[in-house]
């Protein structure tokens, strides 16, 4: 099956962080796939013909062969065990879990700013009110949390970088294209992972207008 071509289902506005994420593994990986856009405001993810490869109705939904997989962390962890080469987690275990962590963290916490700054400050440059009480707290969590991962001022989270610092860097950079106040250290990881190669090529994708 490593041999058939795969394509990638992601949002039309390219604006989805976890289609990013998989988008990323993808060309770090080097791998050959069509990308698959669907309007989501046009409810093409509910069509029958591609409920009946997304389980979850969502994007991104990868499909390799005969077989359809959604949600992103299990499509880059399906595409770490599928392809090795070019690793994109750490190979340290525990450094492997911590990873894993990470990514998962930020997919089911910190609402408050996923709400707030939404990913259309980041790809469309469309800026926000200030943040809510409640967002101003998150966003203190994140920081901290990034702080203890950085804490010996390394470029990446667990020594060579991983998809998780762009899981990462992207929450932050909610903020920081927002103009919102960022620890300067976590603005300045921010602003390099996000000029690795395969970051820019899904950041210079051609966007529909708003």
């Amino acid at each position: 099956m490593n041999n058939s071509r795969l394509r990638l289902y992601v949002d039309s506005q390219f604006t989805s962080p976890y289609a990013m994420s998989a988008f990323v593994v993808l060309q770090e990986k080097g791998i050959e796939f069509d990308l698959e856009p669907l309007d989501l405001d046009r409810l093409e993810n509910r069509a029958a013909d591609y409920a009946s490869l997304s389980l979850t109705q969502r994007v991104p939904t990868l499909v390799h062969g005969d077989f359809a997989l959604s949600e992103s962390s299990a499509i880059t962890e399906y595409l770490e065990d599928v392809f090795p080469q070019t690793p994109v987690y750490p190979q340290d275990p525990l450094q492997r879990a911590k990873a894993r962590q990470v990514q998962a963290w930020l997919r089911s916490d910190l609402l408050p700013v996923r709400q707030e700054r939404s990913t259309l400050v980041v790809f469309y440059g469309l800026k926000s009110a200030p943040l809510s009480t409640d967002a101003q707290a998150a966003a203190g969590k994140l920081f901290a949390a990034a702080q203890a991962l950085l804490a010996d001022s390394s470029e990446n989270l667990f020594g060579q970088w991983s998809i998780a610092d762009v899981d990462l860097a992207l929450m932050l950079n909610r903020l920081v294209l927002n103009g919102d106040s960022v620890p300067p250290a976590l603005a300045d990881y921010a602003q390099r992972q996000w000029q690795r190669p395969s970051v820019q090529a899904w950041v210079r994708l051609q966007r529909p207008p708003m």
